[in-house]
Formats: structure tokens, C-alpha cells, sequence
């Protein structure tokens, strides 16, 4: 809203000629199937996974961005990408918690084998 008296003045859509009906299928499309289909995926793993799992998703935007940048973009891949990337996978395990579980359950194993052995 803030933009639109701006944008009337400088692009005056008015005399520009109109988009055809590829144009507006396409924008229907996208606006119908893909956000539909965004909105109901969101939805149901908010239901299910809850919101802080749904929210750790966003942190693999950019590690996505720069794979597919690679993959089909022809961009280089530096170690700093790769740092980069390991960085959000820390961050997410950190977050997640399951591998500092993990890491409780080979401790107690241990001791537990320790303690064990120490009594014989």
C-alpha cells in the first residue's frame, strides 16, 4: 500500500498492453495448486511435528539454495559453503537434542560397564 501511488506514476500499467491467458493461467496455477499445496503440507506438519520442529525446517534454506545452485546453476561450491553447511547441521542437531541423547545413553552404557566390571 505504501508503494502503490509510486508504482502507479512510474509504470503506469494502464498503457502497458495486458498479459495473455498463458500469463494468467500461469499466475492461477501457482496461486491455486503450488500454494494450496504449501499451505495444506505446512498445516499438517504443524499438527503433527508441532511448531519448533517445523521451524528448524527454515535453517535448511540456505544449505537447499546452495546444493540446487550447484546442481542445476552451474555455481561453485567453496569450503565456505561446506563450512557453512556443517554450521546448520550443528546447529540443528544442537536443537533437535537426540544426539546429546545419544551421547547420555553410550555414557551411561559405559559407566554402567565400568561399574560392572570394576566389581568382579
Amino acid at each position: 500500500m505504501v508503494l502503490l501511488p509510486s508504482a502507479l506514476i512510474v509504470e503506469r500499467f494502464w498503457q502497458q498492453a495486458w498479459p495473455g491467458p498463458e500469463t494468467w493461467s500461469a499466475v492461477f496455477g501457482l496461486a491455486l495448486f503450488s500454494t494450496t499445496l504449501a499451505y495444506q503440507i505446512y498445516f499438517r506438519l504443524l499438527a503433527t511435528a508441532g511448531a519448533t520442529n517445523l521451524l528448524l525446517v527454515t535453517f535448511l534454506i540456505p544449505a537447499s539454495a546452495i546444493l540446487l545452485g550447484f546442481l542445476f546453476l552451474d555455481e561453485r561450491l567453496e569450503p565456505r559453503h561446506l563450512t557453512g553447511m556443517g554450521l546448520i547441521g550443528l546447529g540443528l542437531a544442537a536443537i533437535d537434542g537426540r544426539p546429546l541423547g545419544w551421547i547420555r545413553k553410550i555414557a551411561y552404557a559405559y559407566q554402567r560397564a565400568r561399574r560392572e566390571g570394576a566389581g568382579r
